[in-house]
């Protein structure tokens, strides 16, 4: 597992390549997909982490949750004081704070 550093960027450098990959798709506990995480500028970043903790837990809780927000570094902080501005960010706090695990679906090209 990696050791999140203060820095985003930096994580992002330690993190498995995301060539190759769609999407992943969050699923709740009913097998709905509630949302989608696509390979596109702007959410790749996201992706990189949701991908890291899908296979480093295979599923999104509190404890995948944690070392996300580790991951985002300096994000975290700024989406606790604009909340929705982050919301793949704003999904590991709540999950932290009590909502149900998410399963994580990754989507190859």
């Amino acid at each position: 597992m990696i050791q999140p550093t203060a820095s985003f960027k930096e994580n992002l450098m330690l993190l498995p390549s995301i060539d190759g990959l769609s999407r992943i798709e969050l699923v709740d506990g009913s097998g709905d997909v509630v949302a989608t995480i696509e390979n596109q500028p702007g959410k790749q970043g996201s992706l990189a982490v949701y991908q890291y903790l899908a296979q480093e837990f295979g599923a999104l809780d509190s404890e995948a949750a944690q070392l996300g927000l580790s991951i985002f570094a300096e994000h975290t902080e700024d989406a606790k004081n604009r909340p929705g501005a982050h919301p793949n960010i704003d999904r590991l706090v709540a999950i932290i704070e009590g909502a149900s695990p998410l399963q994580l679906k990754v989507i190859a090209d």
